[in-house]
C-alpha cells in the first residue's frame, strides 16, 4: 500500500513540477525567567468579572479586571504556569507549574497567595477540576500520565498510565470519563496508517479504558474540550499528508488543520472536519471552547493568528446527515465535495456557512476563554488578550496588552517566526507544524526532495541542530543555516528576508536539552550507570561514533539499517543521542518505534553498535542510559 502511494507521489510530482508542513523548551526549564509574559492559558470566573492569565516564561499568574481590561495584579509562582483551574466558587485557583519535578500551587484568590503546593510529575499542565471538586486531574507531559489528586488530602492518589506527552485533558459533566489528548503518535513512523489518539479514563476505576484513533495523520494534538451536555468532545490538531512527496502546498497538500469531534455516548470518533479553507490554511489549530449553551465551538488558530466560530448544531447536524455509503438512487448535489462520511477529512469546503474566521491584531492565540458574547484569546508572542464581541455590530477582534511594550530579542523574534504560518505560502503551515512549536520532532515520515522523491525521512529534532553539521538524515544540507533557509524556500514555498533566517538560527541555537523524565533526582539510576559501562565498552563500540558532548562525530555510515526505499549506497548522518528519550521514533526512516528497538530488532547485522551478546537485562540497562541523556 505504501509503496503504490509513493509511485501515486512521484507521478504527481511529475505533472505538478510547474508548481512547485509552547514554549521554546517545554516547561521553560531550560531557560531562565524572561522579561516576556507570553500568555498561555485563560481562566474565568463564573460572573466574568475577573480572568486569569497565565504567564508561561514570566512565573506569574496575572489577575486580569474585565470592567477596567486592566491586570490588577500578578502571582508570583516558582516554576512556568501551563495551565489554570479554578474552582466553582472562584475562591481556589490551581495552577500547574511545569519543571522535571512539577507542582500545582493552590492559590486562595482573594489574597493572591500561594496557600500550598502538590508535587507532581514532568511537566505538568492542563489541569482539569471534576465536577463536584474533590478530584484535581493534571496532565504529566513527559512521564507519560496523569496524576488524580485528592484534593481533600492534597496529595496525588493515582497515575493513570496514557500512550505518549498528554498535553490537555476534559471530563465529561458527570464526572464519569476524562479525556486526554495525547500530543504524538507512538509506535513506528513507517507504517502505513500513523496517527494520535484521545485516551479515555474511567474516572471511578482509574484506569484507560480506551484510546480513540484519530485520521492518518493526524498529530500534534493542542485541546479537547466536552459539550456542556457531554455528548460530544472536540480534539485541535494537525491532520498531515504525509504520503505524498512535498511538491507544493495548494489545497492542503503537505498539511491540513483540523478538528476531530468525538461521539461520547459511543466512545468512538463521530468524524474530523478541516479548518483550513481551500485556498487558505488555518494552521496550527490550538486552543478549543464550546459556549456554555452548546451552540458554538471556537478554535483558535497559533500560525494564522486566527479565531474560527463554528455553529456547533449546524455541524452536528451536517455530519450526521452524511452517509456512510452512497445511495446509487439519492439525488446529486454537484456543490458538496462529501458525498459519504468518509470524505469529510478531505473536504477543504465542508465548513462553508457553519463558521465565521476572524483575524486577530495579535499574533500566537494559544488560550480561548468565551464570557457571554465576548472571546477572549491570550497571545503568546503579542503579550496580550484578543477580544471579539459579537453583539458589536462589526464583528472585528480588538487588542488589550497585558503588560509594557518590548523589543524582541533575535531569539524571541526566531521563535515567532518558528510558529508562523503567516510566512508561509496561503498560510498552510509553519515550521512548528513538522517540528512542534519547540523544534523538537512530530513522529512522522516525510518525503521532501532534497534528497531525491520517493524516500522519506523521520522527522528530526532541532535540538543542536547548529553544533552538529551537517543537517538532515543523509547529511544533504552541510550546516543547519543552509536547511533553515531551504525550508523556508522549498517547505513553506516563501521567500523571506535574510534577517528571518538569521532568528530562526538564533532561536533554534538557544534551545536547551530538558532533563530526561528516566533521571532520578536529576541522576542517573543505577542501572542507567550500568548502561553507560555498557555504552563506553569498546566490545560494544557505541562510543565510537557517538563522541564529544553532543554523542555524534558528524560523520555518516552504513549502518543496516536501509528500507526499501533507500538506495543500495546510502549512508546516514550519525545522530545525537542528547533528549532521545522525546525524539521517538528512531533512525532515518522512524522505523525503529522504541530506543530497544534500535538495539535489538533494527541492529540485526551490529552495524550501529555490538549488542547480539548482550543479555536482555544489559539490553535494558544500555536503553535506560540512552534514555537518561
Amino acid at each position: 500500500m505504501r509503496q503504490h502511494l509513493l509511485k501515486l507521489g512521484a507521478a504527481l510530482f511529475l505533472i505538478s513540477t510547474c508548481l512547485i508542513a509552547t514554549p521554546a523548551t517545554a516547561g521553560f526549564f531550560g531557560r531562565s525567567k524572561s522579561d516576556w509574559l507570553s500568555p498561555t492559558a485563560l481562566a474565568a470566573t463564573a460572573d466574568g468579572s475577573t480572568m486569569f492569565v497565565a504567564c508561561a516564561t514570566a512565573n506569574q499568574v496575572a489577575v486580569f479586571d474585565v470592567a477596567t481590561g486592566k491586570v490588577a495584579k500578578n502571582i508570583e509562582v516558582p516554576d512556568s504556569p501551563l495551565g489554570l483551574a479554578l474552582s466553582a466558587d472562584g475562591k481556589q485557583l490551581f495552577v500547574t507549574c511545569a519543571a522535571p519535578a512539577s507542582s500545582v500551587c493552590i492559590v486562595d484568590t482573594a489574597s493572591g497567595k500561594v496557600a500550598a503546593t502538590i508535587p507532581t510529575g514532568h511537566t505538568a499542565m492542563a489541569p482539569v477540576l471534576s465536577p463536584d471538586g474533590k478530584t484535581l486531574y493534571v496532565c504529566n507531559r513527559f512521564n507519560n500520565c496523569v496524576s488524580v489528586i485528592d484534593l481533600a488530602q492534597r496529595k496525588e492518589v493515582n497515575r493513570v498510565a496514557v500512550p505518549r506527552e498528554p498535553v490537555a485533558a476534559a471530563v465529561t459533566p458527570d464526572g464519569k470519563l476524562l479525556l486526554v489528548a495525547n500530543h504524538i503518535h507512538t509506535g513506528r513512523a513507517d507504517a502505513d496508517v500513523v496517527a494520535a489518539v484521545v485516551t479515555i479514563i474511567d474516572t471511578a476505576s482509574g484506569k484507560a479504558i480506551k484510546d480513540i484513533a484519530l485520521p492518518n495523520g493526524s498529530g500534534l494534538l493542542r485541546d479537547v474540550r466536552v459539550s456542556p451536555d457531554g455528548k460530544f468532545a472536540c480534539v485541535t490538531h494537525v491532520l498531515a499528508r504525509f504520503h505524498l512527496p512535498t511538491t507544493q502546498l495548494e489545497r492542503g497538500w503537505m498539511n491540513t488543520n483540523a478538528l476531530s469531534l468525538i461521539d461520547l455516548t459511543k466512545c468512538a470518533l463521530f468524524n474530523t472536519v478541516l479548518l483550513d479553507n481551500v485556498d487558505s490554511g488555518a494552521a496550527n489549530p490550538w486552543a478549543a471552547a464550546w459556549s456554555a449553551d452548546g451552540k458554538q465551538i471556537c478554535v483558535t488558530h497559533a500560525g494564522t493568528h486566527e479565531v474560527s466560530i463554528i455553529d456547533a448544531p449546524a455541524l452536528l447536524e451536517k455530519l450526521a446527515k452524511m452517509p456512510a455509503a452512497i445511495d446509487p438512487n439519492a439525488k446529486i448535489d454537484y456543490n458538496a465535495a462529501s458525498r459519504v462520511a468518509a470524505d469529510v477529512p478531505n473536504d477543504l469546503s465542508f465548513l462553508v456557512g457553519v463558521r465565521n474566521r476572524i483575524k486577530l491584531p495579535d499574533n500566537g492565540p494559544r488560550a480561548i476563554a468565551l464570557l457571554g458574547r465576548k472571546i477572549y484569546t491570550a497571545n503568546y508572542f503579542s503579550d496580550s488578550l484578543s477580544v471579539i464581541d459579537q453583539a458589536a455590530p462589526n464583528v472585528v477582534a480588538s487588542s488589550i496588552p497585558l503588560g509594557s511594550k518590548r523589543t524582541m530579542s533575535a531569539v524571541r523574534k526566531g521563535e515567532m517566526l518558528w510558529n508562523d504560518a503567516t510566512m508561509c505560502f496561503q498560510g498552510w503551515q509553519s515550521c512548528a507544524s513538522c517540528h512542534s512549536s519547540d523544534a523538537r520532532v512530530d513522529g512522522l515520515n516525510w518525503d521532501l526532495l532534497n534528497d531525491g522523491i520517493g524516500n522519506p525521512k523521520n522527522s528530526k529534532t532541532m535540538l543542536l541542530s547548529h553544533k552538529t553539521p551537517p543537517a538532515m538524515s543523509m547529511g544533504v544540507r552541510d550546516t543547519a543555516e543552509t536547511a533553515v533557509r531551504s525550508g523556508i524556500k522549498n517547505i513553506l514555498f516563501a521567500v523571506r528576508p535574510e534577517d528571518d533566517a538569521k532568528a530562526i538560527d538564533e532561536y533554534l541555537k538557544s534551545l536547551k536539552p530538558i532533563p530526561s523524565p528516566y533521571l532520578e533526582k536529576g541522576k542517573l539510576s543505577a542501572a542507567a550507570q550500568r548502561g553507560k559501562k555498557i555504552f563506553a565498552d569498546k566490545a560494544v563500540g557505541c562510543a565510537e561514533c557517538h563522541t564529544s558532548s553532543t554523542f555524534t562525530n558528524m560523520k555518516s555510515y552504513d549502518v543496516g539499517t536501509r528500507g526499501q526505499f533507500d538506495k543500495a549506497d546510502e549512508i546516514f548522518d550519525t545522530p545525537a543521542l542528547i533528549e532521545g528519550w522525546r525524539s521517538a521514533p528512531y533512525l532515518h526512516d522512524g522505523s525503529a518505534a522504541t530506543m530497544r528497538d534500535v538495539l535489538t530488532s533494527r541492529n540485526a547485522a551490529d552495524k550501529h553498535g555490538k549488542t547480539k551478546h548482550l543479555s536482555p537485562q544489559q539490553i535494558d540497562d544500555l536503553t535506560v542510559y540512552l534514555l537518561s541523556l
